[in-house]
């Protein structure tokens, strides 16, 4: 007996046949299942996560204050961009001048290396209001690696749509909107990143944080199951977690229990030289500077493989990028700083 009708379809009930049939449809179609897996383009990290995010989940990212998490997240957004699908970065801290001023910076060093303009240059180039006039690709035409960032920025800037976020109008139904607007006039689904979760704003919402936080990311969640899409979204942390000489987990993602059950996926930023075992420091002291250019992104949570995987990428913080070929942590890390004299 085939259990389909309208009545099921209201009480959102779907037979296992139904799913079996929609998945043979796809494949019938030549519609691959590597279609719902989303490369981050941070090569070791899709490594660890079976080649990337997946529709239908939702990735937090954690991390102490100025470590880079606007930073990552614009960097994975301009990757996923570049791969020819569609982004909306709702952009709660930033306004779209200034990303896309690091995403020239970012562009700048991919293209030039560590010569090339670092953000500072960049946005010299932005405001000059004295000396030669021109377009932004004139003026930065005599910076290293300038004329080709503009290149590569316009070869995606259709797909990457940035949304000026406020706390006081940027909902999760505000969100829901953006990406159902995205959807119709392009044709796309988009990865959705939202910088950051405890500024989205809740309507008639509780003075209690937590209670907040948790409409907000059970929303979210809802979102990505819904529209089939992974929705990846910053969030802030407790006092706890800021706390020199403390490593940040999980459980010191600010405001809610449920960040940490409702998310498919949690990485979690920590500067390596924070958190990497005091005799790798005693023995080899030349280490200590090194470890401060790396951050260590680690896996803490993946509901699709392993996860407690700590894995380090190279800061580029000049030029708004991290090096995308990361690499695991070798040396022992601890939860608590070791400072060396």
């Amino acid at each position: 007996m085939r259990l389909c009708s309208n009545k099921w379809m209201d009480l959102q009930l779907e037979s296992l046949t139904s799913v079996l049939e929609q998945a043979d449809g796809r494949l019938r179609a030549g519609t691959h299942a590597a279609a719902r897996v989303w490369p981050t383009g941070f090569d070791a990290l899709d490594k660890n996560l079976g080649n990337g995010f997946r529709s239908g989940e939702l990735i937090l990212l954690g991390g102490p204050q100025g470590l880079g998490k606007t930073t990552w997240a614009l960097q994975l957004a301009r990757n996923v961009a570049r791969s020819g699908r569609s982004v909306v970065y709702f952009s709660f801290e930033h306004d779209p001048q200034t990303l896309l001023m690091r995403l020239v910076a970012l562009e700048a060093g991919e293209a030039g290396g560590i010569e090339a303009a670092g953000t500072s240059r960049v946005r010299e180039s932005f405001e000059a209001t004295s000396g030669p006039g021109g377009s932004l690709a004139e003026r930065l035409g005599d910076v290293v690696g300038g004329a080709e960032a503009m290149v590569r920025v316009q070869e995606y800037s259709d797909r990457l749509l940035l949304h000026r976020s406020t706390g006081s109008t940027t909902s999760v139904d505000v969100i829901r909107e953006a990406v159902d607007e995205v959807r119709k006039t392009t044709g796309q689904l988009p990865l959705v990143v939202v910088d950051y979760l405890q500024k989205v704003q809740v309507p008639d919402g509780s003075q209690i944080e937590e209670e907040r936080v948790t409409r907000v990311v059970e929303g979210l969640k809802d979102l990505a199951l819904e529209v089939d899409i992974p929705v990846v979204a910053v969030v802030a942390a407790d006092k706890h977690g800021l706390s020199a000489g403390k490593r940040l987990r999980v459980n010191n993602l600010r405001g809610s229990s449920a960040l940490a059950y409702e998310a498919d996926t949690v990485l979690i930023l920590n500067n390596k030289y924070d958190v990497v075992a005091r005799h790798h420091l005693v023995y080899n002291i030349g280490s200590a500077e090194r470890f401060r250019h790396w951050v260590v992104l680690s896996i803490e949570k993946n509901r699709n493989g392993r996860d407690q995987i700590d894995l380090e990428f190279k800061k580029r913080f000049d030029q708004s990028r991290f090096e995308n070929d990361g690499q695991q942590v070798v040396e022992q890390l601890v939860d608590e700083r070791v400072f060396v004299e």
